[in-house]
């Protein structure tokens, strides 16, 4: 082993699946190295001590609609997507989609070329694209432009085949309403990850959807049909459904902890749910009202709002979602854990070693203070 050497020890080390005590974690020129008991690790290189703290690698979000100030659909540019993943990286996510909102043909070209040109550039941070809409249900339309949502056409499949040959992960929210699952299944097979979401549709058409291929479900519960004892729509297909996966927003505003703790209690596997930020443009700043589509969204007591009262998006870190996961849902810290690393990078086919801790991977750590009150990024 040569090239400069530096090792954690002192806390718990969470390599994306276990979280092992009385370890430690040597990287090596940027790389992780090796992953030893603390009795056979020595005294090579720098020493951090971990101070009871958490070393994990950084968490991998699904869900990024803005930050540092700025929303994606704005400018959708590299600079924006490079100032949006820098300030994620802040709050300790390494990885991110970054996420197109309902928008125009022109825009979502734009936005496309961006991520592809991020992803060349080597951008940190930069793991592919999320485009939420335009193709969903005017009625579950929560904070997007009801007049720029519309069917999904054939330039519409042609533009999103494009961009998953250029990326390595590419998100696409849908509504059956607007949707084929004949569609459904091209994007598939063509390596989109395709996601359910901002829909009324019933449980019997969003199974068939994901017969048809969908893997995962959007922000679950939000934009979405209830839960019902009759017709069980989005969300009883996302539970029962052993091949959809869920993203969830845990600030305890968007879903309550007590439907949290029944929709993991209730997730038929093995698909899983995972946290997503939904983060707009105030993220990583103290930014108190910003504009989406023309309309303002105003910061207040943890919550995103237009005039009206609809939530737009989060005001939210995957640090404390996982604190409300462990405190107020009653999941032990490990399974949090993985639903901010391991188990996204997987929804979303990551191969490069994101949401894992493990030699050869690179080491993007971040050390989570002990009592989860925040983090701090290591690289």
């Amino acid at each position: 082993m040569s090239g400069r050497s530096c090792t954690y020890r002192g806390g718990a080390i969470f390599d994306g699946a276990r979280l092992l005590a009385g370890h430690v974690v040597r990287v090596v020129d940027g790389s992780v190295a090796e992953i030893l008991p603390e009795a056979e690790a020595g005294d090579r290189g720098d020493i951090v001590d971990l101070e009871g703290d958490i070393l994990s690698p950084g968490y991998v979000d699904l869900q990024v609609n803005g930050g540092d100030g700025i929303m994606f659909n704005d400018a959708p540019e590299v600079e924006t997507l490079a100032r949006m993943a820098a300030a994620h990286r802040r709050l300790g996510a390494t990885s991110i989609l970054p996420t197109l909102i309902t928008d125009t043909p022109e825009r979502t070209r734009a936005a496309i070329a961006a991520a592809v040109e991020a992803v060349r550039q080597g951008v940190p941070g930069i793991a592919g694209l999320h485009l939420e809409g335009p193709h969903l249900s005017v009625a579950r339309k929560g904070a997007h432009d009801p007049t720029l949502i519309r069917p999904m056409g054939q330039a519409d499949l042609d533009r999103i085949f494009a961009a998953a040959a250029d990326l390595p992960a590419l998100m696409v929210t849908l509504a059956p309403e607007n949707v084929t699952p004949a569609q459904v299944a091209t994007l598939t097979a063509a390596g989109v990850v395709v996601s359910l979401g901002h829909s009324d549709a019933g449980f019997d058409t969003c199974m068939a959807y994901a017969r048809a291929g969908a893997s995962c479900v959007t922000h679950l519960f939000n934009a979405m049909s209830p839960l019902g004892h009759r017709e069980p729509g989005l969300v009883g297909a996302a539970l029962a459904c052993p091949d959809l996966s869920a993203g969830l927003i845990a600030d305890g505003i968007h879903v309550h902890p007590q439907a949290m703790r029944v929709a993991l209690a209730a997730k038929t596997g093995p698909g899983r749910i995972f946290l997503v930020s939904d983060a707009m443009a105030p993220a990583g700043t103290d930014q108190q009202a910003f504009a989406l589509n023309g309309r303002t969204v105003r910061r207040a007591q943890g919550r995103l709002t237009l005039e009206d009262g609809t939530l737009a998006g989060a005001d939210l870190d995957l640090t404390t979602a996982i604190r409300v996961l462990t405190r107020e849902v009653g999941l032990d810290l490990r399974q949090s854990l993985a639903a901010a690393t391991s188990v996204p990078a997987d929804v979303a086919g990551l191969t490069t070693g994101a949401g894992r801790l493990m030699p050869g991977t690179p080491a993007d750590l971040i050390r989570i203070r002990r009592d989860l009150s925040g983090c701090v990024p290591l690289t």
